[in-house]
């Protein structure tokens, strides 16, 4: 009578709650965090905002919810230019933007988003993962509280939207051009004036005629922006991205703080971006430029001989000068052109001999 009548009682105080099950819960349940993602470009955008949503999403998802992250667009938390400050502070948690965009606070970031007559994406993957580029990366980013990855990539950029026709040096003279980064410094360099402005301001730029000519990314991009209705000539290739790397930014103490499992999914999942997001770009470039010429009647365009000889030569002046800024700047531009120095071999054997051959095969 005891037994049953001591199991009766466990039965009744486990009903009303009295006695604590067995079994606690899950430990995740008790870490979950919600994340805070701020953006360079307009949520859910084709190519950069899905990038970011992708990235968010595969987060959550791989975490089973014990980090969800939350995707703030350009201007919804904080202006685009100011994302790398409100993650170093803490006002967020992650970005996803272009390192350049941070040049201001050290011009060694350009090498991790895109340089000028440098890396191909192949190329500057394989710098980073591989020959030491992020651990550069690491050391630069840590003295402002951040821990970033390569997050997608929109590939080689086109030379750009162009009020008027570029036929010699003596045009890039005195124009006022939407360009970031190292190519905003080389157009400085040849005469013309950099403008540094987001994407979701460059039309309205170009069509009211505060800026003479502007590039984003490359005809999908290009097309979703509608720059095709404010500017005539479009101009390709280009010259200052021949890769333009996306990054996934993350505040270090926030870094620090998470189990070496979830700084794995982060990695992983910013990974998996750098691989799909450049693949979303090379499928719908093709289309949107056979649109941009076959509907929009756009004028495709390319830059003369000299005037790629003039802004190869700028872009040494410029890359050299911003080695000579400081020790660490210097540091990661000798390990850039270092290895630019040793792939171009193999890329020049492997990727540009096949391109030259397949080029032949198909005029057959």
């Amino acid at each position: 009578m005891k037994k049953n009548t001591t199991r009766r009682k466990f039965l009744k105080a486990t009903a009303t709650g009295a006695v604590a099950l067995p079994l606690a819960a899950p430990a995740y349940a008790q870490g979950k965090r919600t994340l805070k993602m701020t953006t360079g470009w307009p949520k859910k955008f084709p190519g950069l905002g899905v990038a970011s949503q992708r990235i968010a999403d595969a987060i959550t998802a791989a975490s089973d919810g014990r980090l969800t992250v939350k995707v703030f667009g350009a201007g919804e938390l904080v202006p685009p230019f100011e994302a790398f400050d409100a993650v170093a502070s803490g006002a967020a948690d992650m970005y996803h933007a272009a390192e350049y965009y941070w040049q201001g606070k050290s011009t060694a970031f350009n090498f991790f988003a895109g340089v000028p007559f440098g890396m191909t994406t192949a190329e500057h993957n394989a710098w980073v993962y591989h020959r030491g580029g992020q651990e550069l990366w690491d050391e630069v980013s840590a003295g402002f509280g951040i821990k970033a990855f390569m997050a997608g990539n929109s590939s080689a950029q086109a030379g750009g939207w162009f009020n008027k026709e570029i036929n010699s040096v003596e045009d890039l003279k005195g124009l006022k051009m939407r360009i970031p980064g190292f190519g905003g410094k080389v157009i400085d360099q040849v005469g013309g004036t950099a403008v540094t402005l987001p994407g979701g301001e460059i039309f309205s730029a170009l069509q009211s005629g505060a800026i003479d000519a502007g590039e984003m990314a490359g005809p999908w991009i290009d097309l979703g922006f509608g720059f095709y209705k404010a500017a005539k000539y479009f101009y390709n290739p280009g010259f200052q991205e021949p890769t333009s790397a996306e990054s996934l930014g993350i505040n270090l103490a926030l870094w620090n703080d998470l189990s070496a499992s979830d700084q794995q999914i982060i990695q992983l999942a910013a990974a998996q971006e750098n691989v799909m997001n450049p693949a979303d770009f090379i499928a719908n470039h093709s289309r949107s430029l056979e649109i941009l010429l076959e509907e929009h009647g756009v004028q495709l365009r390319s830059y003369p001989e000299d005037v790629m000889i003039e802004l190869a030569n700028a872009t040494k002046i410029v890359l050299r000068e911003a080695a000579d800024a400081d020790p660490l700047t210097a540091k990661v531009y000798e390990s850039y052109m270092a290895f630019l120095d040793e792939v171009s071999i193999w890329t020049a054997q492997s990727e540009q001999a096949y391109l030259t051959a397949r080029s032949i095969a198909r005029s057959v």
